[in-house]
């Protein structure tokens, strides 16, 4: 809905969410995924073996194709099991996208097939702790600190971005795409830190939970467009004349907006007046923060795909 024209809102939540997470998450917002017109309905992954891998690696050297999760390897059902597979898995990933970071290509081209992988099962992890939140506690218990705060936080920002979701028809389309390099991505979030004072973790925890980074085209059932979903009369209002499917123009503007309402002194303010709801604030917060405790989550979101919850179950509807 529309509001004032001197504090436009900037969108309501839509029917279904993809994430976040995790998600890890995040998760794309409920509104990212509306049902406007576009491409065939997304295919379910095909069903894998727990171990294993179809592809190569092109991030670290080091990992062997075999040691990598298949996109759709059993999640564990014990704690003991679940944190084994968080621990080595979030170490894996730790590895290749550090050798990722090193070698100089996030400017270029989406993640290696490493780092794919080793997110994407993080990621499923994630979404079922959040599911199974006793389950998730006993084996959050067994991790060390760091690692254990760091599943609370993405855990708890899926959870929170779940409880927003309304399952879509099995039918819906959506339209899909590659997202733009994180390097290039992260150009933008840190030039429009600059001259707005708003977090870059802040902005791309936004980003991240709205399209998967710009891996969503659909239009909101409501009309939000671009990558960081903005209405036609609050991009008016604050795009600066850009454009509002433009990556660095998106950033920006989503910068200005979150300037204008209250950040950088009062993000919570800010982020509700970007989507009111108590549930969104609370992701985007957690998301942000885990990406200042360690720059590598920033690339681990960036690598999480793009799902929906259907009447039929999740799917899937980008990556390996």
């Amino acid at each position: 809905m529309e509001a004032p024209p001197k504090q436009p809102r900037h969108r309501r939540r839509g029917p279904a969410l993809a994430t976040a997470a995790a998600n890890l998450a995040v998760l794309v917002a409920a509104a990212a995924c509306g049902t406007s017109a576009a491409s065939a309905p997304a295919e379910r992954p095909p069903a894998a073996s727990p171990t294993g891998s179809s592809g190569g690696t092109a991030g670290d050297a080091t990992t062997q194709a075999d040691d990598l999760p298949e996109p759709g390897a059993k999640i564990p059902g014990s704690a003991a099991r679940l944190a084994t597979a968080l621990k080595e898995t979030t170490a894996g990933l730790n590895d290749a996208i550090d050798a990722w970071t090193k070698s100089g290509r996030t400017a270029k081209g989406g993640p290696p097939r490493d780092v794919e992988l080793l997110a994407l099962y993080q990621q499923r992890i994630y979404r079922y702790a959040a599911r199974h939140p006793d389950l998730a506690s006993r084996a959050f218990a067994r991790l060390p600190a760091a690692l254990a705060a760091q599943a609370r936080d993405d855990t708890g920002a899926i959870r929170e971005l779940l409880a927003l979701a309304k399952p879509i028809k099995p039918s819906a389309v959506f339209k899909t795409q590659r997202a733009r390099p994180a390097g290039e991505l992260l150009g933008y979030f840190k030039r429009a830190e600059r001259r707005f004072g708003v977090e870059w973790e802040v902005l791309a925890a936004v980003m991240f939970a709205e399209t998967k980074f710009g891996r969503v085209r659909s239009d909101s059932y409501v009309g939000a467009q671009g990558p960081m979903q903005f209405m036609p009369a609050t991009w008016k209002a604050y795009g600066l004349g850009g454009n509002v499917q433009n990556p660095r123009d998106a950033v920006m503007g989503a910068a200005n907006y979150l300037k204008a309402t209250g950040a950088p002194r009062d993000y919570r303010r800010a982020l509700h007046a970007y989507n009111p709801s108590r549930a969104y604030v609370n992701a985007i917060l957690k998301h942000s923060r885990q990406i200042k405790r360690d720059p590598r989550a920033y690339y681990a979101y960036y690598s999480w795909q793009v799902f929906v919850l259907t009447t039929a179950g999740e799917r899937r509807l980008t990556g390996p």
